[in-house]
C-alpha cells in the first residue's frame, strides 16, 4: 500500500495530469485576455448609452440618473478603489480614487465616457457624499451613469474611508 492515497486508485495520475493541464491552459487564456484587453485601449467605443429619467422620478442630484440604457460588445467591471494616500484630505482622496478607476478603464480601452454604472461605499457619507458629487461631475459624462452611494461601518482596508466601484460597456 502506498503513502499516498491516490495513487491507489486507478486512473489518478490522469486525473492529477489533466487537472494541471486545465490549469495551465486557463493561465494561458488569462494572459492572452489581458493582452487582448490591453491592445484594445487603442481603438475607441462603440458603445450607445442612453440617460433613463422617468417622468415624475427626479435624480437625487444634479450629477446623476436614474437609469442607463447600455448597448455594447464588452463589460468593464471596476473592482472598488480607494486613494493613494489615506491622510490627504477628503477631496484629494477622492481624486486620486476617480484616477486610480480612470487608469483600470484606460488599460480595459474604456474611459468614463463608457461608465454605466458606478457605486460608493462611504464610511462617513454625510460628511463626504458633498464632497463626492462635486468631485465625480469632473469625470463623468452627460448622461451621467447610474449610481448609488451606500453607508457602511468600515472598509476592508484599515484607514480607507470610501471606495468606488464602476461599471463600463464597450
Amino acid at each position: 500500500m502506498s503513502d499516498h492515497p491516490n495513487e491507489d486508485r486507478p486512473g489518478a495520475r490522469r486525473v492529477f495530469l489533466g487537472g494541471t493541464l486545465a490549469a495551465a491552459a486557463g493561465g494561458a487564456l488569462a494572459a492572452f485576455s489581458t493582452a487582448s484587453a490591453q491592445a484594445g485601449a487603442e481603438r475607441r467605443s462603440k458603445a450607445r448609452r442612453t440617460g433613463l429619467t422617468p417622468e415624475g422620478l427626479p435624480p437625487a442630484d444634479s450629477g446623476y440618473t436614474q437609469g442607463i440604457l447600455a448597448e455594447g460588445h464588452r463589460l468593464v467591471l471596476v473592482s472598488g478603489q480607494g486613494p493613494d494616500d489615506l491622510t490627504a484630505d477628503v477631496e484629494t482622496q477622492l481624486r486620486q480614487t476617480m484616477e486610480n478607476i480612470a487608469e483600470v478603464l484606460r488599460v480595459a480601452g474604456a474611459s468614463f465616457a463608457d461608465v454605466v454604472f458606478i457605486r460608493g461605499y462611504f464610511v462617513h457619507l454625510g460628511r463626504d457624499l458633498p464632497v463626492y458629487r462635486k468631485i465625480r461631475k469632473g469625470y463623468l459624462q452627460k448622461p451621467y451613469p447610474a449610481s448609488s452611494c451606500v453607508g457602511v461601518t468600515e472598509l476592508a482596508v484599515p484607514g480607507m474611508q470610501f471606495e468606488i466601484e464602476a461599471l463600463a460597456v464597450i
